[in-house]
């Protein structure tokens, strides 16, 4: 594991309905890159990427809107992916990234990264999914694996339905084992699951994710859950040009698991943009 990062610096974009909370590092050399956590998570998520990014890149990492420090009440109905994702436009274009930014999502972050793309292609200088477990629109509706976690939310259990969200995306006894600093941010963002369960199986349109016209690379864990590869194989097949790569030894959470092969791979696959 890297040594310990510094804690980032951090800023808010003032929008007309609230903030956006961000974090950003490194200079202007390179072409920046814009990264997007997933559920339960905020920008500390990324903190074995920022630094390593930075050395090449100006990198940008948003809180969503609704996530930590963002200390309004859930459910909330902003708590959105297309208001996510036109809150990045925004974010990007204020930071003057009219020429766009290699895009990395992760989780229900790619989700987001995705309807990025489709709303806003040219901010979008290339795009990166990691483990999207998106429902596409011509399948049908499943059930809703983490409906158990939120009733255990709105019981007021919330250290079980964190364990139970968690160890169903990355596998069993993951939370036991996670290190402090993930379990202090997943408990600050625990609440948003109220607001997300209320866009449960949002579904993308294939025919607007096969009309992508930026570079794209897909990429999953090699112990993640076996849906996580089925959306890759799916947008794949959707994407013939895309690129893949398979993180070792790692599940769900592979940007944290084995960070500099995740890294690599996503450095890589953006220098050949």
């Amino acid at each position: 594991m890297p040594a310990q990062p510094p804690e980032p610096p951090h800023h808010v974009l003032a929008l007309p309905d609230g903030g956006l909370h961000y974090t950003q590092a490194g200079g202007d050399a390179g072409a920046p890159i814009l990264l997007i956590h997933g559920s339960l998570c905020d920008y500390r998520y990324w903190r074995w990427q920022v630094p390593a990014f930075a050395e090449t890149h100006r990198v940008i990492a948003p809180s969503l809107r609704g996530c930590w420090p963002d200390a309004r009440s859930h459910p909330r109905a902003e708590y959105a992916v297309g208001r996510h994702a036109d809150d990045l436009a925004r974010l990007l274009r204020a930071l003057d990234e009219h020429g766009g930014a290699h895009v990395i999502g992760h989780s229900r972050g790619a989700q987001v990264a995705l309807d990025l793309a489709i709303r806003a292609p040219q901010l979008c200088r290339s795009l990166t999914l990691a483990d999207p477990g998106f429902r596409f629109a011509d399948e049908p509706e499943t059930p809703v694996f983490y409906a158990d976690a939120v009733q255990r939310l709105r019981d007021g259990d919330e250290e079980k339905a964190i364990e139970e969200f968690i160890d169903t995306v990355n596998g069993a006894d993951t939370w036991r084992k996670m290190v402090g600093w993930f379990k202090d941010m997943v408990r600050d963002n625990a609440a948003t699951l109220l607001s997300q369960i209320r866009e449960a199986n949002l579904p993308v349109d294939p025919r607007d994710a096969a009309a992508l016209s930026c570079p794209v690379l897909l990429v999953g864990g090699s112990q993640s859950p076996a849906k996580y590869g089925t959306r890759q194989d799916r947008l794949q097949q959707l994407l013939p040009q895309a690129r893949r790569a398979r993180i070792a030894l790692a599940a769900h959470g592979m940007n944290l698991a084995n960070p500099r092969a995740f890294n690599r791979a996503v450095l890589d696959f953006i220098a050949g943009v």
